[in-house]
């Protein structure tokens, strides 16, 4: 690279190399990763495709690549490396265990055993100070091939480690660490070639973890950070953070009056005011109308469920730690965690025909999560929620047609907030239910959707749900923060393990009874075979755009800065009289707009009406209508729009209303005032 440009090599962080042939570390067999990080061992030892070190020789003919920091490969590179300079940090100055420091979408942490010592915000400069020395030091990261038995010898000090050795090298096998000054770390790579790459470093936040993220192991001290090629960089990032803070959901959900949370009462569950409902409502709304344009049929399933239709589902095995469940009569029940279950046994109430599908069944149920205390935040991370949760069920020719509905269903409501976003299919896990015949079939339908999107799309191996693959839609906020909440999912599990069916179009309609598909311990015992002749399984797409509406409404929060579009707004116009002799019109005025449906109040108290203005404006009003005796006579408001330097203007109060009639209404929610022309599409004869 220095060959080539010295500035190329100084922005290198890692290098992308693609061999002609299988490589193995050091001559030995190919290495474990045992740093604590998820990776699919499988899919990593096949590929001859390699994220590589700086450094570290090559091992054969290659392609290679330079990756930058700007490249999220790079930059999670970099913020790997300084996660071991901060643990080196921590080490130096609290001594402790270290357990596990990946980066993450934002940074960085690492995670330390100190016993009964809890962190603040008053250790942030010491361990800045070690960051600073190490930077300094320039040590460079050096990668180690080591056994099992090596391994276990050299953190033989620390039983978080050893944790980790026993579970994931199997004896015999090798695994890798990397030295970084005094600190030895098991971690797969690759990493910076020294600490002084990491010019800026800054100490961002702390908190309480679990070891292994359960409330049965030992606390840690969790340490979060964030580092970049330059202080330029890194100055610019903590205005972004500042600017964040202005616009975060719970400050903005205070200031207005939206929303609150009682530790005590019910933590994690939001109470929603008067004002914050009516952004909860609009959004179900807007939700309902497009439903009722694209066909689908709104549900309601119960609330509690015995714990027969999870186990049934699937999700009592793989999810039941994250499910309210409890014991009536002997008999066990949960809480409703999510409705996939429920759109099954709608589905099943009664016999169904190839004619009834696609079957789109869409409901807003009341959902209960057990997210771990800890884990709490705000709207983000709530154990009280509902989903904008809706299932097709479909034929096989008709996949492509849903799955490409589905997406286009999600862009026009992202493009209607003014999100930005990024598609990603993902595919079978490790812990995955069903055949790999089955999970690729599925994953080639979805495929085939991404591509007849038109728009561009990633690959995320392995990150798929349990039951199934899916899209994954990703949004990006004004900030350019990423969010994940939209999802096009294919399952041909549920359908399988409900022993859902269909009347194909071969027989005439009849009623039949097929053998129960039996599951035991989780696993689905029968196959096809257990449908009768002239029936088919219908195949299940959920789709979820909103996420939570409880998620959705914190990203908005943050997205708007708590300046609500008029369609959204909980505030849309206030009424100012400019004397005690107005107050009778402003009063009709408001009582007008309210009539129509908007969102109006006035403001009949004390203060001059210049402060009225003011705590209006503060307050996110879309409109402020000022009157007085000359609007009075003329049926007129004096109008201010919210961000408009100089008021708009006297208007009519009917011409004002006609014109935030239209801006108050997205597509969805119009309805058409004509009707259209009938135009046969089929012969009349036929």
């Amino acid at each position: 690279a220095e060959g080539i440009s010295k500035r190329l090599a100084g922005d290198a962080v890692l290098a992308l190399v693609e061999y002609t042939g299988p490589v193995e570390d050091a001559g030995c067999a190919p290495c474990v990763n045992a740093d604590g990080e998820e990776e699919d061992e499988e899919e990593s030892q096949k590929s001859n495709t390699q994220l590589w070190d700086l450094t570290r020789p090559l091992e054969g003919s290659c392609r290679l690549e330079l990756i930058k920091f700007d490249d999220p490969r790079g930059r999670d590179a970099f913020w790997h490396s300084s996660s071991h300079v901060l643990g080196a940090a921590l080490e130096a100055s609290f001594g402790g265990h270290l357990t596990i420091g990946p980066a993450v979408a934002d940074g960085f942490y690492y995670d330390m055993f100190l016993g009964d010592r809890r962190l603040s915000e008053t250790d942030f400069p010491e361990i800045e100070k070690s960051v600073k020395e190490l930077q300094k030091s320039n040590e460079p990261f050096q990668r180690l091939v080591i056994s099992r038995e090596d391994a276990l010898e050299l953190f033989a000090g620390n039983p978080f480690k050893v944790d980790l050795i026993k579970r994931k090298v199997t004896p015999g096998s090798m695994t890798t660490a990397y030295r970084c000054g005094e600190l030895v770390d098991l971690c797969r790579g690759p990493h910076l070639p020294s600490t002084a790459r990491v010019k800026a470093l800054k100490v961002t936040k702390n908190s309480s973890s679990y070891w292994l993220g359960s409330a049965d192991n030992s606390s840690l001290q969790r340490v979060y950070g964030v580092s970049f090629p330059s202080d330029k960089q890194l100055k610019a990032h903590l205005r972004m953070l500042e600017e964040a803070k202005e616009r975060d959901h719970r400050r903005v959900g205070k200031q207005q009056g939206l929303f609150f949370f009682d530790a005590v009462v019910s933590p994690g569950s939001c109470f929603w005011t008067s004002h914050g409902a009516r952004l909860y409502n609009r959004l179900q709304d807007l939700m309902r109308a497009e439903y009722r344009r694209r066909g689908f049929d709104e549900v309601i399933t119960p609330n509690i469920y015995s714990a027969d239709i999870f186990k049934r589902s699937g999700h009592y095995q793989n999810y039941r730690d994250d499910m309210y469940g409890f014991k009536v009569e002997g008999q066990e029940w949960f809480l409703k965690p999510m409705n996939c279950p429920g759109h099954c046994v709608i589905f099943d109430s009664k016999p169904r025909s190839y004619r009834e599908l696609p079957l789109r069944l869409a409901s807003f149920g009341v959902l209960h999560r057990n997210e771990l205390s800890g884990t709490l935040s705000g709207l983000t991370r709530v154990r009280r929620f509902q989903q904008d949760d809706a299932h097709i069920f479909c034929r096989a020719d008709q996949i492509k047609d849903e799955v490409s509905a589905a997406l286009k269903f999600v862009f026009d409501i992202y493009e209607l907030f003014g999100f930005e976003f990024t598609l990603a299919l993902s595919t079978r896990p490790k812990k995955a239910l069903g055949s790999i015949e089955l999970w690729d079939r599925a994953e080639e339908q979805l495929r085939q959707a991404l591509e007849a999107s038109g728009k561009k799309w990633s690959l995320k191996k392995g990150d798929g749900a349990f039951y199934g693959p899916k899209i994954d839609i990703q949004i990006q906020d004004a900030m350019g923060r990423g969010h994940q909440c939209g999802t096009v999912q294919l399952d041909f599990q549920l359908p399988l393990r409900f022993n859902l069916r269909y009347q194909t179009e071969s027989v005439g309609f009849k009623e039949e009874t097929s053998a129960p598909v039996e599951v035991k311990d989780g696993e689905v015992k029968s196959d096809e075979a257990t449908l009768p002749a002239g029936y088919a399984r219908p195949v299940m797409v959920h789709r979820a755009i909103l996420g939570s509406v409880e998620r959705m409404l914190g990203i908005l929060c943050e997205h708007y800065a708590g300046k609500w579009p008029l369609w959204l707004s909980p505030r849309q116009c206030m009424v100012v009289p400019v004397s005690d002799d107005a107050f009778e019109y402003a009063s009709f005025v408001k009582d007008e707009l309210h009539k129509r449906g908007f969102h109006a109040e006035v403001n009949l108290g004390d203060a001059t009406m210049n402060k009225k203005i003011r705590e209006a404006q503060v307050s996110q009003f879309n409109y402020i209508l000022v009157v007085g005796q000359n609007e009075e006579q003329s049926m007129e408001v004096n109008v201010r729009a919210r961000g408009q330097k100089q008021p708009l203007g006297n208007k009519t109060l009917t011409d004002f209303i006609s014109e935030i009639e239209v801006e108050n209404e997205p597509r969805a929610l119009r309805r058409p005032k004509e009707l259209e022309t009938f135009v046969r599409k089929v012969n009349a004869e036929k």
